[in-house]
């Protein structure tokens, strides 16, 4: 499987401000955790790591987040998040680091419950499950 980004969609009008949602139905998982990052430093390079298994969404719900991805074949991946009704899903085994904008928010959605062992840390472990 590959990351893409889904366009969730938007319901509302430039008057009254908009709202995008997201249910079960409309995931490639069911969500087990929900999580949001923010004040992360702009030129920090954060996530350097994998999952085993669990898979996510992700959205810039506000600012900008560049995203860098790997797959353990080597096949890159980049996608920029500046739009929140769009999020970016990253299958398991994808080595992601990404960049946060000042003001970003990212908003991630995830398929299983927090389990330190399903991290994969150290990049060349990570390329020996090739």
């Amino acid at each position: 499987m590959q990351p893409y980004i889904i366009d969730f969609g938007k319901i509302g009008a430039i008057n009254l401000g908009y709202i995008t949602f997201v249910e079960n139905n409309m995931l490639p998982f069911s969500i087990k955790r929900v999580y949001w990052a923010y004040h992360s430093p702009q030129n920090l390079i954060r996530g350097n790591h994998a999952h085993r298994y669990l898979q996510q969404v992700v959205f810039a719900v506000n600012g900008q987040v560049d995203f860098n991805l790997e797959n353990t074949e080597g096949n890159t991946f980049n996608f920029t998040l500046n739009n929140p009704q769009q999020g970016l899903f990253i299958p398991e085994m994808y080595w992601r680091t990404f960049k946060m904008s000042e003001n970003a928010v990212l908003l991630c959605l995830v398929s299983l419950e927090y389990d330190k062992d399903d991290y994969i840390k150290d990049y060349q472990i990570f390329k020996q499950n090739n």
